[in-house]
């Protein structure tokens, strides 16, 4: 059996955390048109095995199970948007020191109170333990390590290192990790070399350079970028 291409292949994992990249599947937040790569609930199972919490062999058996029963895996692809779109407020509301919205809070609590359900510690290969999951195919089960781990950074001492995209019209969060935590961008790749092209642009029209035409770098569309 030929496996599938995964159509989330080249979308980039640069949030720094499981629970940052969820909720950077959706680009361009705050403009005109965002671009939202989960259009269903099979977009939700492929970011799965795209970020690493699901083996394609998991995705098939829960694509089966959705053919069966298509009004419950809609259901649980509604809640994960409501889980991503919650959390990403929540996070934006800590990074700006500031209270979330309660019915936000509710929302990722009610999916960490799910998704504990069926946590398991686990022995590992080396003699010790590690937080694993029950092997029931239920439909919501991608989400699951995402919500453990937002929980986790909610509670911990890098929830201040959380960070936004300095590019307006992106809105990725990320995991500053930088030592004097100088983070600008989701990706010095992307939206850091947009910006520097802006600039440069803006220096030539400054400068007297023929201007013609608009300005490079329109709204950020991320297709095959991040």
């Amino acid at each position: 059996m030929n496996e599938e291409t995964n159509p989330l292949d080249e979308l980039s994992l640069v949030g720094g955390r499981l629970c940052l990249d969820f909720t950077n599947t959706v680009g361009s937040r705050g403009v005109a048109v965002e671009r939202d790569r989960l259009k269903g609930y099979p977009e939700l199972l492929w970011w799965g095995v795209r970020a690493g919490v699901l083996a394609e062999v998991e995705r098939r058996e829960l694509m089966r199970r959705a053919e069966e029963r298509p009004a419950a895996a809609e259901a649980v692809f509604r809640r994960a948007l409501e889980f991503r779109e919650a959390s990403w407020r929540v996070f934006r509301a800590a990074e700006d020191g500031a209270a979330p919205d309660p019915a936000d809070l509710e929302t990722v609590n009610r999916e960490v109170a799910r998704a504990m359900g069926h946590a398991r510690i686990v022995a590992d290969a080396e003699g010790g333990f590690a937080w694993g999951w029950d092997d029931s195919p239920e439909a919501d089960r991608v989400l699951w390590p995402v919500a453990r781990d937002a929980a986790e950074l909610l509670t911990s001492s890098e929830l201040g290192r959380v960070g936004r995209c300095a590019a307006e019209s992106c809105g990725w969060l990320y995991l500053d990790t930088s030592r004097n935590r100088s983070r600008r961008w989701c990706d010095m790749r992307d939206c850091g070399n947009r910006a520097k092209v802006r600039r440069h642009y803006r220096r030539r029209r400054g400068a007297g350079a023929d201007g013609g035409g608009s300005e490079p770098g329109g709204p950020h569309q991320r297709d095959a970028s991040p």
